[in-house]
């Protein structure tokens, strides 16, 4: 009798032993398959990063989830979502376009040409040095600018404001001391009666300032020459432009000497004007 229940409870045991080694190999098995799907969406993912052309790329949001993957192979071994997918991917922002300006200023004919890409964009009539303080002559650039710059000389400060010998904007150029900018004498433009910096109408020097970058080039001409001919003889292609959206107002000013920059605006000591 004993005999007769000693075996069926081993036979038991063998069963349960191996159920659990089956269970063990099925819980493997998945956990696999799990893996698969897994490399299977990092690849797709991968393919869709170093794919440079559009019908052969794959969006993230196209592929399912792991366990759930849909594909469709091409014949280069890349993989193509669905169509409607494939039209919501996004489109390549374009680039936007460079542009070079250049600011030529001709000392004897008291004018200033805006260049853009060679093309002349606008003229305009500026004061320029007396023959006591005479402007410079060579080739700059624009190292800084400002809207309603402090102008401060020997002690003596003026607030932004009608009063003020630089007007409303300030452009300075790598020659310290020199720049370009408005005035509060607006009678003096098209004469030579300023302390060799370059003043312009207020319309004008804001017009300018909305044009123009910091790096930009400035070329002076003393005397009419080539240049100075064939920039003046061009005709104008003007398009009005948007006053910049964040003024340079704490920008820093160097004329003679450089000074830090004032919540009002920017601060300079100069001796010219």
């Amino acid at each position: 009798m004993r005999r007769l229940v000693a075996l069926p409870i081993k036979t038991l045991a063998v069963i349960a032993t191996l159920l659990a080694g089956a269970v063990y190999v099925a819980a493997e098995a998945r956990q696999a398959v799990v893996q698969h799907d897994q490399l299977e969406l990092a690849r797709l993912e991968s393919g869709f990063l170093r794919s440079t052309t559009p019908d052969r790329a794959i969006h993230k949001a196209a592929v399912p989830s792991p366990g759930k993957l849909t594909i469709l192979p091409s014949d280069s071994g890349n993989v193509l979502p669905p169509s409607h997918l494939l039209a919501q991917l996004p489109a390549p922002k374009p680039e936007e376009p460079v542009h070079t300006r250049q600011i030529i200023i001709s000392i004897t004919d008291r004018r200033l040409a805006l260049l853009e890409d060679g093309k002349l964009v606008k003229t305009y009539p500026i004061a320029t040095g007396a023959k006591s303080s005479p402007s410079p002559d060579g080739e700059f650039t624009i190292i800084n600018h400002a809207v309603d710059p402090v102008y401060r000389h020997k002690g003596k400060e003026i607030q932004p404001g009608d009063g003020n010998p630089l007007g409303s904007r300030w452009m300075g150029l790598s020659l310290k001391g020199y720049g370009i900018h408005g005035t509060n004498v607006p009678r003096s433009i098209g004469k030579a009666a300023s302390h060799g910096c370059f003043r312009m109408a207020k319309a004008d020097v804001e017009d300018l300032y909305n044009r123009v970058k910091v790096g930009d080039t400035v070329i002076i001409r003393k005397e009419r020459d080539e240049l100075i001919a064939r920039t003046f003889e061009q005709k104008t292609f003007a398009q009005p432009v948007q006053p910049h959206a964040e003024p340079s107002a704490s920008a820093e000013v160097q004329l003679a000497s450089a000074a830090a920059a004032e919540p009002a605006g920017a601060t300079a000591t100069t001796t010219q004007q």
